[in-house]
């Protein structure tokens, strides 16, 4: 793992979870360092690297400095004037511009919440993380929670007293990227950890005083392990017991290795009839778990499946029999709505005028039953 020198300014990486979309982002690490996960785009030919403590910590008092500016030339409605802004952002430097406009950002969102960037921050030394902890609840004394992702590898190595340690020091919560509970699964997508290993980091978060949320894949199996998918995802989630269960569709654009052997035919990619059996199936088999499952990403064609276990779990399912139960002239319909952004939840195809719009869309570009799958996969690639 190499660590850069020099200090280049504020940096900010890729992406964040959904749920971090108004958070401060704070990037301790560049990239990822495992980088081998063949449905990924993200990091891909990027080189890891670590940012040193130092250069963090430049970054969070850059922040500071410039949410301590606008703060003070904020009027008494919290509003700040496009002048004031301007006059702001005179003269600075692209690496003070950046922790500027990262700092309008979070003002605006509430200041509620930090994210450490990028893919696997916990890799950094716990003395270092928790130093980095420490110094933003000294600089931002009023959020409310900090979050990062992390590898399950990494946490199933890391001490329980250290992962204590780096949730007394301000880490509230951590995302990990599950995607399958199937070792056969995760083997071939080349995830680099097993159902064990998820299992024992799960447990461990949880222990230390974190929220944990776990991000499941639907349709990462494929047609042939698709049934093994949802059953062992659900049998590791049962034994770890997370705050939160997410929801990311497998899409397959060009640019990942996954392509390569779905253009082949050596991924049989499920229909998204497929799709809902299989997460119908895997919620069916939650049990003694009180995890909310949420279903907040675009890809996703059930966004509005969520709930608490165990009392929500028949309202979620619902949605599921409600469309697999559909007339297939329906369920391409709605598949059809759903993509185009036209329909957010099954309860839309009960407006006349957006069914309208949608049958309108559909013969003007002859999207039938049998081309529908055919015609979302391009349609989910451009959200990529």
């Amino acid at each position: 793992m190499k660590e850069q020198t020099d200090y280049q300014g504020f940096e900010q990486g890729q992406i964040r979870p959904p749920s971090e979309a108004d958070s401060l982002l704070i990037r301790v690490t560049r990239n990822c360092p495992w980088n081998h996960c063949t449905f990924c785009p993200v990091y891909k030919g990027s080189k890891f690297s670590l940012r040193s403590k130092e250069h963090v910590i430049k970054d969070i008092d850059a922040a500071w400095e410039h949410v301590e500016k606008l703060r003070h030339a904020a009027g008494t409605d919290g509003m700040i004037s496009h002048e004031d802004i301007r006059n702001l952002s005179i003269n600075l430097d692209a690496g003070k511009s950046r922790a500027f406009y990262a700092a309008i950002h979070w003002l605006r969102g509430g200041m509620k919440s930090i994210f450490i960037q990028d893919a696997n921050s916990l890799v950094i030394k716990p003395s270092d993380l928790i130093e980095i902890l420490k110094h933003l609840k000294m600089r931002f004394p009023f959020v409310e929670r900090i979050t990062s992702y992390a590898r399950s590898q990494t946490i199933a190595k890391i001490k329980d007293s250290d992962l204590e340690a780096i949730h007394k020091a301000g880490l509230n919560r951590i995302h990990i990227g599950m995607e399958s509970g199937s070792d056969k699964v995760l083997e071939r997508v080349k995830k680099g950890t097993s159902k064990q290993t998820q299992i024992k980091a799960g447990v461990k978060i949880k222990r230390a005083g974190m929220e944990l949320s776990e991000y499941v894949m639907p349709g990462l199996g494929g047609q042939d392990l698709s049934k093994e998918h949802a059953l062992e995802t659900a049998d590791a989630l049962n034994q770890i017991n997370a705050d939160f269960i997410r929801l990311r569709t497998l899409a397959i654009p060009d640019n990942i290795p996954l392509f390569a052997q779905y253009e082949s035919g050596a991924f049989k990619k499920c229909t998204d009839f497929m799709m809902a059996e299989e997460i119908l199936l895997f919620i069916d088999n939650l049990s003694g778990i009180g995890s909310m499952i949420k279903s907040d990403h675009i890809l996703n064609l059930f966004q509005e499946i969520e709930g608490k276990l165990p009392e929500d779990k028949a309202y979620m399912t619902g949605i599921l029999h409600a469309f697999i139960d559909m007339p297939s002239k329906q369920r391409y319909m709605y598949q059809a709505g759903r993509r185009l952004g036209i329909f957010s939840a099954l309860s839309d195809m009960e407006d006349l005028q957006r069914m309208a719009k949608v049958e309108s869309i559909c013969q003007e570009n002859n999207i039938t039953e049998k081309n529908a799958d055919q015609v979302i996969d391009e349609l989910m690639r451009r959200f990529i």
